[in-house]
Parts: C-alpha cells; structure tokens; sequence
C-alpha cells in the first residue's frame, strides 16, 4: 500500500512519525469521464479537449466509461435515466440499528434531512423524536448521482442529519498497512501516557475547529496584495529519543497549564485592608 502522507503525530512533548494511507478503495466505484462529443477526446479541467485541443462548451460534452485503454462506452443521461430502481426517488428504510454497529471508516458525506412542507412535519417530528427515544439509527438507501448509496438517518437537535455510508468492500482492509505487527508497549511508558490522555481530556466542544490553512492562506494574499514581504519557517519537528523522559516533562507541562490561578493580593486590596483599619482606629 502506497502512502500519501508522512509526517507526525504530536501530542504535548511526545511526536510519533507516521505515514498516511487511503482507506477507500476507488476501483470499486464506476466513474465517467469527460468527452468531447465530435471525437470522443478527455476534456481537461480548463474544458478543452486534450485531443484536438478545441474550447469546449458544456453542450458539446459528453460522458463516457472506459472499458480499455482510450475506449469509452458512451453515456448519454437519457441511458441514465433508463436505470430504475426502487430507490430513485425514495430513501428505503432497511433497518434500525445502534451507531456503535457502523465503523467509522464507512461514514462519508453528511447531508441535512428536513419536511417538505407543514403537512409532512407530524410525521418527520415522529421519526426524530422515535429515534431519539429508542437511540437508533436507520438505514437505507436511496440514489443520489447516478449511484445507490447506502446512508443513515440520525436525530441532532431538531432535524436529522443523513450520512451517505461507503460500500464495506470499497474500504481496503486495515491489514494491508505496512509495519502493524502487534508490538506491545512498555507497561512504565504506558502508564504515563494514560495518564497524559487523562489529563489533556477535554469536551470535543471546547476543541476549536479552525482551518489554520486558510487563515495563512488569506493572510499570505493579503501581505502579496499590500506588497509585504513574505517570510516562512518551518517548524522543526524533532524525533523523541527518550520516550519516558518526553512522557514525564508532557506531564509537568500538562499540571502546569492545569494549576489554577493564584487569587491576587495586588495593590487593590491592600489599600482596602489599610483603609479598614484606620477606620478601626478612629473609632476606637
């Protein structure tokens, strides 16, 4: 298996390397292609056709599947619309399940679910308020651009929300990852590391969800359009040598950061005190 990523995972002073791989399997799923009507070329991202270079126009676009090597079976959306299925315009509740029961590497695309109009409300109210209740989830399927997908349907606050789920066969399996040899960690080392998690525990809520890509992305035009200079560094990420000594001096940062404030004696409250007392003594 091909990584597609390396870097680091870090948490506090303890940084571990890491390469990332793709879960999903995309030979599974059927794809199109972009073709030029007249000679059957693959349209660029700039619409031009990589064959006779022409600018194409979205009415001169077609869709086609390749079977080989340049051949392409062509698609026209009246073939698609050929296809019917039970799930064309209805989501086929299959099941009730608990969330527990749907690995994680399945979830993909959220969409919101809400009524079509107030006579449909009573019975979407009944739905959220029966899965709430019973903490279920449903399962069914429906097709939404040209494929079945599989999704759930769970409560959040008002509404459902409407996860589309990957097929299990188009995730690869786990196995396939290089170096997953079921090594078992020192019991010193492990014990202060939960005690690290534990005390760098926190609600997902109180975790700020913040693209810092973008942030320097727009930060980094708007110094170009000011005509700033633009200066980089890298952050040097340094390879733990000493793994118990990294878990020891994360757990001193960890109590550092945690230690509440001192309650404070400044200026203030000192003349508050002085002023009381020469109270006091006038009225002794």
């Amino acid at each position: 298996m091909k990584a597609i990523w390396n870097g680091h995972i870090r948490f506090s002073l303890v940084t571990i390397p890491v390469r990332i791989y793709t879960a999903i399997d995309s030979k599974k799923t059927i794809s199109f292609n972009q073709l030029h009507k007249e000679d059957n070329g693959r349209v660029g991202y700039d619409k031009k056709c990589k064959k006779c270079s022409k600018s194409l126009s979205l009415s001169e676009i077609t869709k086609g599947y390749e079977y080989e090597p340049d051949k392409y079976v062509i698609m026209e959306q009246e073939d698609l619309d050929k296809i019917k299925i039970k799930s064309t315009k209805i989501i086929e509740i299959e099941g009730f399940v608990d969330k527990e029961e749907i690995h994680p590497t399945l979830f993909d695309t959220p969409y919101y679910a809400g009524p079509d109009g107030e006579v449909a409300a009573q019975a979407y109210t009944l739905l959220l308020q029966t899965l709430k209740e019973t903490g279920k989830m449903a399962v069914g399927r429906v097709v939404i651009r040209d494929r079945e997908d599989i999704v759930t349907l769970s409560p959040k606050d008002n509404g459902m929300v409407m996860y589309k789920l990957r097929y299990p066969d188009e995730v690869k399996s786990l196995k396939e990852v290089p170096l997953l040899n079921g090594l078992k960690s020192n019991k010193d080392q492990l014990k202060l590391a939960k005690t690290l998690v534990n005390s760098m525990s926190t609600k997902f809520s109180e975790i700020k969800l913040e693209d810092h890509y973008q942030t320097a992305l727009n930060e980094l035009i708007k110094a170009k359009i000011d005509g700033k200079e633009i200066i980089t560094t890298e952050e040097e990420v340094k390879p733990v040598v000493d793994m118990m000594q990294a878990l020891k001096e994360s757990l001193e940062q960890a109590k550092k950061q945690k230690m509440p404030m001192a309650k404070a004696t400044g200026k203030k409250e000192k003349t508050k005190q002085a002023r009381k007392q020469t109270k006091q003594r006038k009225q002794a």
